[in-house]
């Protein structure tokens, strides 16, 4: 068989337990690396489906580039014709929290009210906007909430963008954004596969805004030896049903997103604020483990059906 699963990445840790899923069910399938290379725009690529799993975080690993190039190298595997899931457009929209926004607006999802701001007299102009309501900070091209900040006025904010601990975004675009108070300092993530449902999973966020799932992000799970009822961090619900995930579907649908986690938070109201659309998801083991549910070896079996539907395999 020549042709294989190509899973397009930066970060080897995350990708680990794809391998493995892939291993168990015998398909070829190659990692492409893509902090740094070359390609040959000259030629055809390798015959084969793409999973892009690229990340918006990539700089925090030292890999600056990384999505300009995977960009790139999408552009060439489109231009043939090969089956890329998660597609450039996908790749947009990972890596610009405006572009998701305003993606998801216009399919009737509410975000929460969001300022643009570049320079730090635009930031702190756009903060006149909140009056006397609470705000948060936020990159445009972040992941795993780096660059959240909380904010109960506007000098604070003055103070905090004029010191010495203010992070500059690496595409230089701050987000100012509406506080959404969770009653119960939950968010919820739901995780698509192929572009269905997969699963939701609670998220506790008392701790703080860094909310990777995988492994190797673990601080460990919220428990305390001297609190009588200790919460996971993670927890799986069991049978959810809302039908902002018809909206989500249709959603991905347009935009060529087949992998995704969309996250959400819920007001004391009970209004619905989604947030973050993840497009290079990843899953926590232990809330897996207890609900009996795996998103990685989940993903595996669509890779493989992609590639039996794709090259006609038997």
């Amino acid at each position: 068989m020549n042709a294989k699963i190509y899973v397009i990445h930066e970060n080897d840790e995350w990708t680990e337990p794809l391998q493995k899923e892939l291993e168990v069910l015998g398909y070829p399938f190659e990692t492409w690396h893509l902090d740094q290379g070359n390609i040959d725009l000259t030629k055809e690529p390798p015959k084969g489906i793409f999973y892009n799993r690229m990340s918006a975080s990539s700089h925090t690993r030292e890999h600056r580039f990384a999505p300009e190039f995977t960009g790139a190298v999408l552009d060439w595997l489109e231009a043939h014709g090969r089956v890329v899931l998660n597609t450039s457009r996908a790749l947009k929209l990972e890596v610009s929290k405006v572009a998701q926004y305003t993606s998801l607006e216009a399919f009737g999802i509410e975000t929460p009210k969001t300022l643009v701001a570049v320079g730090k007299e635009h930031i702190l102009k756009a903060a006149e906007s909140f009056k006397d309501e609470s705000f948060i900070t936020k990159h445009n091209r972040a992941g795993k909430g780096l660059g959240v900040q909380l904010f109960d006025n506007h000098e604070a904010l003055k103070k905090y963008v004029e010191g010495p601990t203010f992070e500059e975004p690496v595409d230089g675009i701050t987000l100012l954004q509406q506080y959404i108070k969770s009653s119960d300092s939950t968010i919820t993530r739901c995780e698509f596969i192929g572009g269905r449902f997969f699963y939701a999973v609670e998220v506790d966020t008392s701790e703080g805004f860094e909310l990777c799932p995988a492994d190797a992000c673990q601080i460990g799970d919220a428990f305390c030896p001297t609190t009588e009822q200790p919460r996971d961090k993670f927890t799986i619900i069991k049978d959810f049903d809302d039908p902002i995930i018809y909206k989500y579907e249709a959603f991905l649908l347009a935009n060529d997103i087949h992998f995704a986690g969309i996250e959400f938070i819920r007001d004391a109201q009970g209004n619905l604020y989604t947030y973050d659309v993840n497009t290079n998801t990843n899953y926590n083991p232990d809330a897996e483990q207890k609900a009996d549910m795996y998103g990685m070896k989940e993903i595996a079996k669509e890779l493989a059906a992609q590639l039996e539907s794709a090259y006609q395999l038997s």
